[in-house]
């Protein structure tokens, strides 16, 4: 299944990274490609602790609760890592666009990637439809990509958490 690399897969992905960091790149780049990523990139010494980088940047736009203020991060992070839009043709996927420099970092392709994926995101989807789950002490992010936009919680186990609670709340 090809899946467009710029859209809905890279919020998750960058959701998935920072809720399970990998040990090291090597589980990094297992994950980009679980997630849909076709692509690979040579490894660097420093992979790891860039991307790293990457993730904590993207969490400041994730906990930005002020909607200008957190489309002034993430323009931020789009005029340093995201260029032109370019046609392409790799690894069989078909023509499709990429919104960055041919670059053979994977750092620097994760940066681009999950910028623009969320950028892309919070504009079709709406600036509040990406936080932290609602269950404490649960703090995992939550890319709500629901059709009702009502995502709360970073899983089912959460939910059913904060339903008990909620349930033990009313009958104390």
């Amino acid at each position: 299944m090809h899946l467009n690399p710029y859209g809905e897969y890279a919020v998750l992905l960058a959701a998935s990274l920072a809720n399970d960091w990998p040990q090291d790149r090597a589980g990094i780049e297992e994950r980009t490609l679980e997630l849909g990523m076709t692509q690979t990139f040579p490894p660097a010494p420093d992979d790891h602790q860039q991307i790293r980088a990457v993730i904590d940047e993207w969490l400041k736009i994730v906990d930005e609760p002020d909607a200008d203020a957190r489309a002034d991060l993430l323009n931020a992070e789009l005029a340093a890592a995201a260029a032109y839009p370019r046609l392409t043709n790799h690894d069989g996927e078909g023509w499709h666009l990429h919104y960055r420099d041919d670059v053979r970092s994977l750092p620097y392709v994760l940066r681009a990637i999950i910028n623009l994926g969320t950028s892309l995101h919070l504009v079709t989807r709406g600036m509040s439809r990406l936080g932290r789950c609602q269950a404490p002490p649960c703090t995992n992010v939550v890319a709500d990509v629901t059709r009702n936009g009502r995502q709360r919680f970073c899983s089912v186990r959460c939910a059913n958490r904060a339903a008990v609670r909620r349930h033990r709340a009313r009958g104390a």
